[in-house]
């Protein structure tokens, strides 16, 4: 069941070249999995040396995946002292998925509960 949970009119407008960017910078299992555990990592950030630990990606695979999400916008990075700490860039993040949703729902709410339910009457099979 599909159900939109964005609010879509706060979020910055994105590009589509920006989109197919991020999308791709995405399309790579290691570049997903590291996403994904910065999202998870929340704002505090991680480490690179922690990420390269949880994920069991040697440094130098990890500076690349690392450059390809930063070159997207994907993640922000910021030195603490002698450790680079990396995070989700949620704002893009948000605007990403803003533009895959954009016009979810046939311009209805998407608010509602059931505004973004394909009813199961409606539902191709295979």
């Amino acid at each position: 069941m599909l159900r939109c949970r964005y609010p879509l009119v706060e979020l910055p407008l994105m590009k589509s070249d920006n989109a197919v960017g991020a999308l791709a910078a995405l399309a790579q299992e290691n570049r997903l999995k590291l996403f994904r555990l910065l999202v998870q990592a929340g704002d505090k950030g991680l480490a690179a040396g922690a990420i390269a630990d949880a994920l069991g990606v040697p440094n130098s695979s990890l500076s690349f995946h690392l450059a390809q999400l930063r070159n997207a916008g994907l993640i922000l990075q910021e030195r603490q002292h002698r450790s680079l700490i990396y995070r989700a860039n949620y704002p893009a993040m948000n605007a990403l998925v803003a533009y895959l949703m954009e016009n979810c729902c046939t311009g209805i709410d998407c608010g509602s509960e059931t505004a973004c339910e394909t009813p199961a009457q409606e539902r191709k099979s295979a």
